[in-house]
């Protein structure tokens, strides 16, 4: 049984500054407290938690694994706590600032045409958009929701998924009618195959082969992209061949724009996308939940 008198919520702020301000000083000056008052009282949790949480030395302080975890603890904490004294103020109707982190595509052709549907039904909240197909660390950017395509990873994280897509080969006509046009996955190799320049969960594209066996074709080309939009706009360009989305590239394909290619070859392989975000049901603040929400309710893809 906890004791009474031991002010958990104070000594997690505490900690959370701490790791935040990156010393024991600055924190302190932060909490108008003195550096010893800190040093002792992150001391006591360490022998009440029977766990070592910070490795001190003289450049710099260091989180343990445990210290590390208790972090993202504490953080979640915290921030459910102040999301509950909102709620309380408010009658539990969604307010406040609201941080969502999204890939480009997502980002552009369906989440922002949504979200002034979403501040008409919540004016309370106010809504921050960072568009970006680099993965996130929720916690260090402080986001309230990613939008994520793709394989989930992060198992500290909660998802909701919004949808997925089949993916596919695409190129303009102006490419095709200057290269010509690919038969079999093995006709790639004398076209120009464009990537990104970041990490993927994959090193190629996946096909199957004219024995139906499955291949992957790896990604050689003469252009490397950030994100998702800049390389469906530079296969309507006519710079090279994508493999995009369908969702993505489908008002092209309708319009003529881009071509379909290898249909036959396709494995069938989907994108799947996902809403993640820290926490979960009751806990989660309301303007999350409210956000949440309306993505499942009016996400298309």
């Amino acid at each position: 049984m906890a004791r009474p008198d031991i002010n958990r919520s104070g000594e997690i702020e505490v900690f959370v500054r701490v790791v935040e301000a990156g010393s024991f000083s600055a924190a302190a000056r932060a909490l108008r407290m003195t550096p010893s008052a800190v040093s002792k009282l992150i001391a006591r949790m360490e022998a009440r938690l029977g766990a070592r949480l910070v490795s001190r030395s003289t450049r710099r302080l260091l989180l343990t694994p445990e210290g590390a975890a208790f972090y993202d603890s504490g953080v979640r904490i915290l921030a459910d706590m102040a999301a509950a004294e909102r709620d309380a103020a408010a009658g539990a109707a969604p307010r406040g600032r609201l941080r969502v982190n999204s890939y480009v595509p997502f980002g552009q052709h369906r989440l922002i045409p949504l979200l002034s549907r979403f501040l008409l039904r919540y004016p309370e909240i106010s809504v921050d958009v960072v568009l970006t197909d680099h993965v996130i660390d929720l916690m260090e950017e402080r986001a309230d929701v990613a939008i994520r395509a793709g394989p989930l990873s992060e198992s500290r994280l909660v998802a909701r998924k919004l949808g997925q897509s089949p993916v596919v080969v695409v190129a303009a006509p102006a490419y095709l009618a200057a290269h010509g046009t690919p038969r079999t996955s093995a006709d790639l190799d004398r076209h120009n195959r464009m990537g990104f320049c970041f990490a993927r969960h994959i090193d190629g594209w996946p096909f199957l082969d004219t024995a139906g066996q499955p291949v992957i074709v790896p990604i050689e080309g003469n252009a490397l992209v950030s994100d998702g939009e800049a390389m469906r706009l530079m296969a309507v360009a006519g710079a090279g061949i994508a493999r995009l989305a369908r969702w993505h590239v489908e008002p092209d394909i309708a319009a003529g724009r881009l071509v379909p290619l290898l249909e036959e070859f396709n494995p069938g392989d989907e994108e799947p996308t996902h809403a993640v975000y820290v926490g979960q049901g009751k806990h989660l603040p309301a303007r999350v939940r409210a956000f949440l929400d309306f993505l499942v309710e009016t996400v298309r893809l």
